[in-house]
């Protein structure tokens, strides 16, 4: 049975270096089937929110050749959140080198590119999203443009990341059987929280892979169909009490839920003084 290896290429150029490096080190790899997904000339910070909302939807192994100091920091540091490996892919022949020859290692700091508002906005909207991922800072969320709730893998982290892609600064908290819900998704003054829900058997399925790629295949509530049916109804059940608008995932894309939560947003905005 061949295992899947999802690749995301992050190309500062034409992107023929990196794929000819990744597809010589998947040669050497026996039984693996690769998802390979390229971005050419990735010189500007504003090309990373879609790279990254691309990344968390479909978590797998990042390899760039970005030598310009602030997109580098910038990709590996939400790799680094996102929990999924990152490498640059002239290391560590450039350390090699550089000790070798004795020679520094010269250090781009900037990649010239003109900055414009959208820009500005989009970052600090990745920033945001990213710190607060998973429920992190949930007692902080009243910079939050939307607050998206749901169960474990209902897709909240890569519809926040898609959502900050288009500069919309996007937490995410996860319901979790037993804890209570942050007080601040009950404020006066939250902003517009929405409740993912997906189709039962389909999340089971969903979990069951994620506990094969972690290697726990003891049999636990997390991916059990029962568990899962009443955790879902409980969610259900919590987002008519509060009304918050519900969207089923189930058979819709990550560009598609977010379309609709960017339709809530304008209306919502439209409808305040």
């Amino acid at each position: 049975m061949s295992k899947t290896l999802v690749l995301h290429l992050v190309s500062h150029a034409s992107g023929e270096l990196i794929e000819m490096l990744a597809r010589n080190a998947v040669a050497q790899l026996e039984g693996v089937h690769v998802e390979r997904r390229l971005w050419k000339r990735v010189r500007r910070m504003g090309q990373l929110p879609e790279i990254l909302a691309a990344v968390a939807d479909s978590p797998g192994f990042v390899l760039h050749s970005i030598s310009d100091t602030d997109i580098r920091e910038a990709i590996e540091s939400a790799c680094d959140r996102l929990g999924v490996p990152c490498q640059f892919a002239l290391e560590p022949l450039i350390g090699q080198l550089a000790e070798y020859s004795s020679a520094p290692v010269q250090v781009h700091t900037s990649s010239g590119s003109a900055f414009d508002e959208d820009y500005y906005v989009r970052v600090e909207a990745m920033k945001y999203t990213l710190a607060h991922d998973d429920g992190v800072a949930s007692d902080d969320l009243t910079d939050a443009d939307v607050i998206i709730l749901g169960v474990s893998r209902a897709t909240k982290t890569p519809t926040c990341m898609y959502l900050a892609s288009r500069g919309i600064k996007a937490a995410n908290v996860p319901l979790v059987p037993g804890i209570p819900i942050p007080a601040a998704l009950v404020s006066p003054k939250a902003p517009l929280v929405v409740g993912l829900i997906v189709d039962p058997a389909r999340l089971s399925l969903i979990r069951s892979a994620r506990l094969t790629s972690l290697n726990q295949h003891e049999n636990t509530a997390y991916a059990d169909f029962d568990a899962l049916r009443r955790e879902l109804l409980a969610a259900r059940r919590l987002f008519i009490l509060h009304g918050w608008p519900i969207i089923d995932v189930t058979n819709r894309s990550i560009e598609q839920t977010s379309a609709m939560i960017i339709e809530m947003l304008e209306a919502r905005a439209a409808h305040q003084p």
